[in-house]
């Protein structure tokens, strides 16, 4: 706008596209926001932490790999922000009763969740497989094995982080316990359920409530806020009947709710601009256009190498849109297949979808786990690199990216 390439009017309109990419979001995290709170308020979190603090035993093993678990099956509908949803408000307590850290929470997470975003109806398979002009279901048959071993990677990932928070004192009995835990843990202990607003005789409605709206978020094609919208009527109405109650719990659930949601406006007016100004396209264009002629033939192994670094700059519609029919003509002048091209972008990008801060749903989790952007990144940034090219090392293993 200052240097006169777009006008004032023009600009307002990449807002406006950013912010309405991002709209949905925003409501989807009021709306679940203030219907877990209620599901907090009644006490069912209480009993469920408990019974699955007895069900691991206190081992912080099975707390992680329970997560991920949870992660993959949430993940089954291919939408980020749900699988936050749904883990996250369901783990966290347990992670800070025990003094374990909310980044490995969702460094697990965004683990299980970038090798299950690989499903033939996950946004970036269908969008590599639009480009190469086959059915994304073709595609995924090929990435498959690549996928199995990210899975068990992913299982993997949880053991050894809850084996470096082990080493840290988590556990119900360990050092951080003992000593009094830190910080975050004794503001967690200070939060107790109003017992005025427990609903003890009524924990089967919630549960059966609960798992209505998480399986209408797989399963119902309607929008992701609309399902929390119901949920927070029907919670409202059986729990908290009167208008005045139901005014208090609201209230008590508006600041956090409305701050967030306002937060996610913000990345939506930078991916406006971005997107809507070309700059992205611009700047895959650039750097395809930088690749020495004499690495084509590897250009699979190189973009793959480096689709972590690149999934923190381009959004997913620049990243296959614009850089992957660039970088499949460069490699089809040294005799790439193409496929193989857009195979190693897909499972590599994949795995650092979450950790992006150009993936809106990334702002959702960090939000849920209330972890800084920055912290997210540096804690996960370089397992998630190690993930992926592990992931490329078995797709050359198994003959699919040809060297």
């Amino acid at each position: 706008m200052l240097t006169g390439t777009f006008t004032i009017s023009e600009v307002g309109g990449f807002i406006k596209a950013g912010v309405a990419d991002t709209s949905s979001t925003a409501c989807l995290f009021l709306f679940s926001v203030l219907f877990f709170g209620i599901m907090t308020d009644v006490g069912m979190f209480d009993k469920i932490i408990n019974a699955l603090v007895k069900k691991v035993g206190n081992n912080v093993m099975g707390v992680v790999v329970m997560t991920c678990i949870i992660a993959m099956i949430g993940h089954l509908d291919g939408g980020g922000a749900s699988t936050f949803l749904i883990t996250i408000p369901a783990m966290l307590p347990i992670y800070k009763k025990l003094h374990m850290r909310p980044t490995a929470l969702l460094l697990i997470c965004v683990t299980a969740m970038g090798v299950m975003n690989l499903l033939p109806w996950g946004g970036p398979t269908m969008r590599a497989a639009s480009v190469l002009s086959m059915e994304a279901n073709v595609l995924w048959r090929q990435l498959m094995p690549m996928q199995a071993v990210g899975i068990l990677i992913a299982l993997v990932t949880a053991v050894v982080w809850g084996r470096i928070e082990i080493k840290r004192g988590a556990g119900i009995d360990g050092k951080l316990a003992l000593e009094g835990g830190d910080e975050e843990s004794i503001e967690f202990a200070e939060e107790q359920t109003d017992k005025e607003l427990a609903r003890p005789k009524l924990f089967v409605f919630n549960v059966i409530l609960t798992l209505v709206v998480i399986v209408s978020l797989i399963f119902l094609k309607v929008p992701s806020y609309l399902v929390f919208m119901v949920g927070c009527v029907a919670a409202l109405l059986v729990n908290y009947p009167g208008a005045k109650l139901q005014n208090k719990i609201i209230k008590s659930h508006s600041g956090p709710a409305i701050m967030m949601a306002s937060t996610l406006f913000a990345p939506g007016v930078f991916l406006g601009v971005l997107e809507q100004s070309g700059i992205m396209d611009h700047m895959a264009t650039v750097i395809a256009n930088c690749l020495p002629g004499a690495i084509g033939p590897f250009l699979p192994i190189i973009i793959g190498v480096l689709s972590v670094p690149l999934t923190l700059a381009f959004c997913t519609d620049s990243y296959f849109y614009g850089l992957l029919p660039v970088l499949m003509g460069v490699g089809s002048k040294f005799g790439v297949d193409p496929v193989q091209t857009a195979i190693a972008m897909v499972v590599c990008r994949n795995c650092a979808t979450f950790i992006s801060p150009v993936v809106p749903a990334t702002f959702l989790g960090v939000g849920l786990a209330g972890v800084e952007i920055k912290d997210h990144i540096k804690s996960s940034f370089f397992w998630i690199w190690g993930v992926s090219i592990v992931c490329l090392i078995a797709g050359i293993v198994f003959g699919i990216i040809a060297i």
